[in-house]
């Protein structure tokens, strides 16, 4: 028989390295846990911020044809204008993903060319309904521009955490891909000074 004694140093030893090895197991399941829970949290709110997006573009959505049926009253020879938003409404409403920011963007632009016809059209400018549309439309623009704000930057966060070590390995798990912003459209214009 085969005497197997071991003695106490050694049994502290291997007890202490057990403890050790337990305790970073541990560690790296509560840190995967706890890296896991953040990245669904962020996924969670970038949706829930590209539904509030999603509200405030059904909005502006419905005022459009009450607008455009007004100028059409004021500016009947600018039917061209007026069927550009009503092809970018229309674009806008069905598309969905990257294609819905580019044609939101584009339907900002037709936007502006309609309001612009105010500046041609006087006794437009002058017409309460038009006003008042042009006022609900110009705070539906704010929100949404506040909503694409918030939007970008819980993008900008759950980007940042899929690129970065190491919790692009939980990311990659996940199967989470980045994000695009919601840009807003380029208007890019070339600044005056005047003495």
């Amino acid at each position: 028989m085969v005497n197997l004694l071991i003695s106490t140093p050694a049994i502290i030893g291997i007890v202490a390295a057990a403890v050790v090895v337990l305790a970073v197991a541990i560690g790296v399941v509560v840190w995967y846990i706890s890296c896991y829970n953040r990245l669904q949290s962020l996924k969670n709110r970038a949706e829930e911020a590209w539904s509030t997006i999603d509200v405030q573009l059904k909005k502006r959505y419905d005022l459009i044809p009450n607008l455009v049926a007004t100028v059409k009253g004021y500016a009947k020879h600018e039917s061209e204008t007026l069927e550009a938003v009503i092809s970018a409404r229309n674009l806008a409403m069905t598309s969905a993903g990257d294609a819905k920011m580019a044609a939101e963007n584009a339907l900002t632009g037709t936007l502006k060319s309609l309001f612009s016809l105010q500046e041609a059209y006087p006794e437009l400018k002058a017409n309460a309904n038009f006003m008042d549309l042009q006022r609900q439309l110009q705070l539906i623009e704010t929100e949404i521009a506040s909503a694409r704000r918030y939007y970008n930057g819980v993008v900008k966060e759950i980007n940042t955490k899929i690129d970065v070590f190491p919790s692009n390995l939980v990311a990659r798990r996940m199967r989470l891909e980045k994000r695009n912003y919601f840009e807003a459209p380029e208007e890019r214009r070339n600044v005056t000074v005047e003495f």
